[in-house]
């Protein structure tokens, strides 16, 4: 049974439900009543301006059942809200999985299948979203082979670079990613704004000696430093480094922490890019803490304890979380063979809400046609 008070001069409730206790203020409710003189019937957006209603909102009635809540405010306003819609704290994403390279999973999806199958799509991105990367297998041998998947997901993301580009050595090249030598961990393009979400990196040709390419969980990096060194962890959440990209036509840069958090604390993306990272001349005992928190996130990035060794074969492709994993790759030699890759970026916004517009259309077929 659902037991109701009110408190504080009627501008708080609290719900007793199923042994759990519920807060919510008057103000709160009033907003999202859910009915169709609060919330657009199709859309679900706001049809009143929050914040024109009074500060001083009371609850004047409160009825509660084991399915709903009836209320009526104190400017005449009345609602009813399921409970369930009521609990729901819109975290209906699966928890990350955190890896290192003893536990590392292998998740792999099919081209042919993702693409004609919305329940393989949705298990692909399920699993680039719980552990940050995914294989396809089966991608056409054409230059622009990946392109009907993304179309399936969301728009390429074009850059400075074009959309789908080359990576292979190049003579005279704009960027180290096109030359044989190993690359470190690194995160992509941190001076764009947005960062692009997602990398997708379609191998054409791998016969190159070496070439292969390593991965590590960024957040798993992120949680062993904050557990070995809370202050180097702590430093690398508050300075702020910037990263730049210049050639003859383009001059990028943005800035942001090495570990950046969200709003409860967590780690929600990492940076780091020895290539393109320029880091402010701030007092010399900022600076010394810096390098040194640096070094040891280096240091776990790096070590075999977090690395993930691949090396792609014709056909396959490896997505991986742009916010989330640190890639790289070995030194090669074009002596035994191509290494040729063909690399584009989708956005996280559009990847995320193809996910959960997925989950709603297969959990619930009911939701078609309504907002997502």
């Amino acid at each position: 049974m659902t037991h109701v008070i009110t408190q504080a001069n009627r501008q708080r409730l609290v719900l007793n439900h199923q042994d759990h206790k519920y807060e919510f203020t008057a103000l709160w409710l009033r907003e999202r009543s859910p009915d169709d003189a609060t919330r657009d019937p199709y859309t679900g957006q706001r049809l009143i301006e929050a914040a024109e209603i009074p500060l001083d909102l009371a609850i004047e009635r409160a009825e509660a059942s084991d399915e709903e809540l009836t209320l009526n405010f104190s400017d005449g306003h009345s609602t009813t809200f399921t409970l369930a819609t009521l609990f729901d704290k819109q975290t209906s994403d699966s928890p990350r999985q955190l890896w290192d390279a003893a536990q590392a999973p292998i998740s792999e999806a099919n081209f042919a299948t993702a693409l004609e199958d919305d329940s393989a799509l949705l298990d692909m991105l399920d699993a680039l979203h719980r552990n940050g990367f995914v294989i396809v297998s089966g991608v056409p041998a054409d230059s622009d082979g990946m392109q009907p998947l993304i179309d399936r997901i969301g728009p390429l993301r074009r850059t400075n670079w074009g959309g789908i580009a080359d990576v292979k050595s190049v003579a005279n090249a704009y960027d180290l990613t096109m030359t044989q030598r190993g690359l470190e961990p690194h995160t992509d393009n941190p001076y764009r704004d947005p960062i692009p979400g997602y990398i997708w990196l379609h191998c054409l040709a791998n016969a190159a000696e070496g070439g292969d390419s390593t991965l590590a969980d960024g957040f798993m990096a992120a949680r062993l430093l904050r557990q070995r060194d809370p202050s180097a962890y702590a430093c690398l959440t508050r300075v702020t480094p910037s990263f730049r990209y210049c050639d003859a036509d383009t001059y990028l840069e943005s800035e942001g922490p090495l570990i950046e958090l969200d709003s409860r604390g967590e780690p929600v993306r990492v940076r780091y890019s020895n290539r393109t990272e320029y880091i402010p001349a701030l007092l010399a005992k900022e600076l010394e803490a810096y390098y040194a928190a640096r070094k040891a996130f280096y240091e776990l990035i790096t070590g075999e304890e977090l690395t993930l060794h691949l090396k792609l074969d014709p056909g396959q492709m490896l997505i991986i979380d742009n916010y989330r994993l640190l890639h790289g790759r070995s030194a090669f030699q074009l002596a035994g063979g191509v290494r040729h890759m063909r690399q584009g970026y989708v956005d996280r916004d559009s990847t995320t809400s193809r996910r959960r517009v997925l989950q709603q259309r297969l959990t619930n077929p009911q939701s078609q046609g309504e907002p997502a």
